[in-house]
């Protein structure tokens, strides 16, 4: 049943908004990643730790702010965390070295996460059964596109203007995103009404249930393949096949299609198989598109061009099972939880952000300026989901 919409649910554009520019914010400046190690006079795996320092401190902001919501309400929890996000921001427009980068981004990243956990707590706070349902689509299909948004912008403003107007179009927009929220966004929680949740027994619970757990390491593990390719990927398109900023940016359009593409076939597989098949479907082909990749990337006897084009279809195959298996591992996650969703979605989100981190993170330290050095860790990453999905998730539904 919807709860008084007119007054306390702020309109979809702004959910829209409010939950995607964090997307926005990590992918925007992957284009510029070769000019600022160029710049600070840093290697191409330093800078990379830009990308790995905001999902850790994404995953310690995830789980703050939706405390902190339940304290101050969401209007101002989600206040608090784009003034964070907007100082994190001007800090990065400002910063001289790497290391002042890094704890620029920490601050950026801790405040962009009151976007996510705040946003779908309203969210589900707000809304009940097939309107709620159908409003988490409508989201989701908009935020298929955001991850291709960062990297479009950031080409074009990095090739004509350089990386730092890059910053100062996050610092731009965090202004305009905090005076949208503040003119526009109700509270929709009443404090006083809050019911305390003990923090340690579902922790506890969350430690006995190895579906849970493998959930939050295949969310966790898909998310840091998505991510480490954008920290690959500029090393890849710009250094090796010598794109432009720009062009590489265009390629976010594709990395979109992929993830659109494997969500449409879910859907169209959900009448016939239970999603835990979609899943191993989705891992499959993940695999597959790694094989591909790691084939293609050795194949030092093709046209650059081929092996371009080749990379190109690879990348597409890996991403469109990642876009198959993901929906299904974040609907089934917490079916286990649903008495205490709020907290548990927090410490689930905290769990499976710092193994985002952890994965980009080993990117970073992998990267050795060779095209076949990302498959071959996808491939690694892909083969240990497999064997966790059969070992855990299959096993008693007879699903191979």
């Amino acid at each position: 049943m919807k709860k008084s919409i007119k007054i306390r649910v702020p309109s979809l554009v702004l959910l829209i908004v409010l939950v995607g520019f964090p997307q926005i914010s990590e992918t925007i400046f992957t284009p510029s990643l070769p000019d600022i190690a160029h710049d600070f006079q840093t290697s191409m795996a330093m800078v990379q730790l830009t990308l790995s320092i905001y999902f850790l401190a994404f995953a310690l902001g995830v789980f703050f702010w939706g405390w902190l919501s339940d304290f101050v309400g969401r209007r101002k929890a989600m206040l608090y965390g784009l003034l964070f996000y907007g100082l994190g921001s001007f800090l990065c427009f400002r910063s001289s070295t790497i290391e002042i980068l890094l704890m620029a981004r920490f601050v950026q990243a801790f405040g962009a996460s009151t976007g996510s956990v705040v946003t779908q707590t309203i969210l589900r706070e707000s809304y009940s059964g097939n309107q709620r349902h159908a409003l988490f689509a409508q989201i989701s299909a908009a935020l298929a596109f955001t991850p291709a948004i960062g990297p479009l912008i950031g080409g074009v403003v990095d090739q004509y203007w350089g990386f730092r107007a890059v910053f100062l179009v996050l610092v731009l927009m965090s202004v305009l995103i905090f005076c949208y929220a503040f003119l526009r966004l109700p509270e929709t929680f009443e404090v006083n009404k809050r019911v305390p949740v003990k923090l340690l027994p579902i922790i506890k619970r969350f430690l006995i249930n190895p579906k849970v757990l493998t959930y939050g390491f295949l969310i966790g593990a898909i998310n840091g393949i998505l991510f480490s390719y954008y920290a690959e990927a500029p090393f890849i398109f710009i250094e090796q096949f010598h794109l432009s900023a720009a062009m590489y940016g265009f390629l976010g359009i594709g990395v979109a299609g992929a993830s659109i593409l494997g969500s449409l076939l879910s859907k169209r597989l959900l009448p016939v198989y239970p999603p835990e098949k979609i899943i191993l479907i989705g891992i499959r082909t993940l695999v597959f598109g790694a094989i591909f990749l790691l084939c293609v990337s050795g194949g030092s006897i093709l046209l650059e061009s081929v092996q371009f084009w080749l990379m190109l279809m690879g990348i597409f195959i890996l991403l469109t099972g990642a876009g198959m298996a993901l929906p299904n591992c974040l609907s089934l996650a917490l079916t286990d939880f649903q008495d205490v969703i709020g907290t548990a979605g927090a410490i689930f989100s905290l769990g499976y952000y710092l193994l985002v981190s952890l994965f980009t993170f080993c990117m970073s330290k992998l990267h050795n300026e060779t095209l076949w050095m990302m498959p071959l860790y996808f491939l690694a990453i892909g083969s240990l989901m497999l064997l966790l999905v059969r070992k855990f998730l299959l096993s008693k539904n007879k699903v191979s």
